[in-house]
């Protein structure tokens, strides 16, 4: 049922029937559902029009995650009606500079951050979310999750290293090379430092895209399995690496890729 629409306005706690679990239930009324291919995009008082490109965009990151992980990928993508209710649906004080979270089996989108971003990053970004929901996040250091997703989302975007990377790649030239992989604290997304939260996602990009090119997608994908069932250590140790070494290949990777 390729693009076909469905408007559905769900009486008070009734859930609309034939929607996932992880969609229903979210509104009293107002509630919009667009069917894709694969995907179901499920929308607060949102514009059929809106749904409909976002269901179709929700169908092609789906086949990109579904590409690199190598088993299918079914999108649920949540559309709230503004950047508070997003926040709300996803259990966090604020989502500042973010144009969607995975939450759970599912994606948020952050209504206005999300409008904001060109066809590309649409694209990029519900990729990057939809490998969290598909390859999960539990275990690891953030720098792996956060880079992993960014790999995916960028393989197919066509983007310029430089491009991708603008904020870190000015950095380089200035003569500023990270000195480690990007900690939790980077990523935070309380709208303080959104020039440091940018390259924080561009660090860790690079760490995986490091990873890529010496040893292969194939291998990074191993070794993000392998990483969530036993630890990052171990997981790099298979590939003759450390944190540590890995670090120091990274840094010259950033500089070769940026400077």
């Amino acid at each position: 049922m390729t693009g076909l629409l469905l408007l559905a306005f769900a009486s008070a706690g009734a859930p609309i029937p034939a929607l996932p679990p992880g969609l229903r239930n979210l509104w009293r009324d107002g509630t919009v559902v667009s069917r894709g291919r694969r995907s179901v995009v499920v929308g607060h008082h949102t514009g059929a029009a809106t749904l409909g490109e976002l269901a179709r965009r929700a169908d092609t990151a789906g086949t990109r995650v579904s590409d690199v992980l190598g088993e299918p990928v079914t999108p649920l993508v949540v559309v709230p009606a503004s950047t508070a209710e997003a926040a709300r649906l996803a259990g966090v004080g604020r989502l500042d500079g973010l144009a969607a979270v995975a939450d759970g089996g599912r994606v948020i989108v952050v209504p206005e951050f999300f409008a904001a971003l060109n066809s590309v990053g649409k694209d990029v970004v519900l990729a990057h979310e939809l490998t969290h929901v598909a390859a999960g996040t539990g275990g690891l250091p953030v720098w792996l999750y956060e880079g992993f997703a960014d790999y995916v989302g960028y393989r197919d975007a066509g983007l310029p290293v430089r491009t991708a990377a603008a904020e870190l790649a000015a950095e380089v030239r200035a003569g500023r090379l990270p000195s480690a992989l990007p900690g939790p604290a980077a990523f935070a997304a309380d709208g303080r430092d959104p020039a440091r939260l940018a390259r924080a996602y561009q660090e860790a990009w690079l760490a995986c895209r490091f990873l890529a090119d010496r040893f292969g997608e194939g291998t990074l994908v191993r070794l993000y399995r392998d990483a969530r069932a036993a630890g990052v250590d171990q997981a790099l140790a298979a590939q003759g690496l450390s944190v540590d070494s890995l670090t120091a290949r990274w840094r010259a990777y950033v500089r070769d890729q940026l400077g």
